[in-house]
């Protein structure tokens, strides 16, 4: 069964949980508009986190035939495939003497793990490969790769830049022009763009140069702009207890004299249970907090955020990815 994180707040969390649900919501408009389906049932002793889909790789086509003449068979392609939910999130421990003087320890300490799960939820939407991380899931750059929406990619890639704002006045026709293509590339219009906060706004400069910026509202009422209707989504920033990247990375191609920096890519996505969406535990509400109990024994009081999902793309014409777009 489909369910949005709303209807999890409503429908299934404690009151600590939908505070959490709701500091998602109000902090992601990707993950307030993401669908899960809640279909997963965890096997014999639990141990099973295990979603499976058929994914439609290649369309069917149609075409004419002439009297007496026969149709020339063709079948859409599509493939068996899995998911496995994987489990995320967080504990931060509080020392009771502390709590007692704050009274708002363990509220932010809680309030802060909950973004922290939301920044890695989305780093791994992006650049998750259970290939290379057993604890992660496959994310959009894993499973769009090779695909007919994999766009701008090989040695006829185009290094359209737009990283200043003389750069942006000289190519940013050229830049719609490839932007259409890209989206004629992918079946249905897309609801989001996802990039990071410098493709997002080099965007919205080319957008605005065209008279193409619209603008919407989210269900908390802030404005969220996009070009013809599709929504532009800045997927944020990613900490790793070292560091900060952004979950749309920026990267760099080439080798020697013909290195080009501040490469970064753009990605569309349909959410739907056709398209891109999560999935997660059957009756669950997605993601939980856990509170200690003051008044038990331990001087170290521990809470704890954590969410159990993955993403899955059903239909890999449905969402597509730009590369090397120079951003900086």
């Amino acid at each position: 069964m489909p369910i949005t994180l709303e209807e999890a707040s409503v429908g299934r969390a404690d009151k600590v949980s939908q505070e959490v649900i709701d500091t998602l919501r109000r902090g992601s408009m990707f993950m307030d508009n993401l669908i899960f389906d809640d279909a997963v049932s965890p096997g014999t002793g639990g141990s099973t986190l295990t979603y499976g889909y058929v994914q439609l790789q290649t369309p069917s086509t149609a075409a004419g035939r002439a009297i007496n003449s026969e149709y020339t068979a063709n079948e859409a392609k599509k493939v068996k495939k899995t998911a496995d939910l994987k489990i995320f999130g967080g504990a931060a421990e509080v020392d009771r003497v502390i709590q007692q003087a704050s009274e708002a320890e363990i509220s932010f300490q809680l309030e802060q793990k909950t973004v922290a799960t939301k920044n890695y939820f989305q780093y791994t939407c992006i650049n998750g490969s259970k290939t290379d991380k057993a604890v992660d899931f496959d994310g959009l750059t894993t499973m769009l790769k090779g695909t007919s929406t994999e766009y701008n990619t090989g040695s006829d890639k185009v290094i359209l830049d737009l990283s200043t704002s003389a750069n942006l006045d000289t190519n940013y026709k050229s830049m719609l022009d490839m932007l259409n293509e890209f989206l004629s590339g992918i079946d249905g219009k897309p609801a989001m763009f996802l990039g990071n906060s410098k493709v997002i706004a080099k965007l919205k400069s080319v957008a605005y140069r065209a008279g193409y910026l619209t603008k919407t509202e989210d269900a908390f009422g802030k404005t969220a702009q996009g070009y013809d209707d599709i929504v532009f989504y800045d997927m944020g920033n990613y900490y790793d207890g070292k560091s900060t990247t952004p979950c749309v990375p920026i990267y760099q191609t080439g080798s020697g004299s013909s290195i080009v920096t501040g490469l970064t890519d753009l990605y569309a996505v349909q959410l739907g249970l056709n398209a891109f969406h999560g999935a997660s535990i059957s009756g669950s509400s997605i993601i939980n907090a856990y509170l200690p109990d003051l008044k038990a024994p331990g001087a170290v009081k521990k809470a704890e955020v954590e969410m159990v999902a993955a993403v899955v793309l059903k239909n890999t014409t449905k969402c597509g990815v730009f590369r090397n777009i120079k951003v900086q």
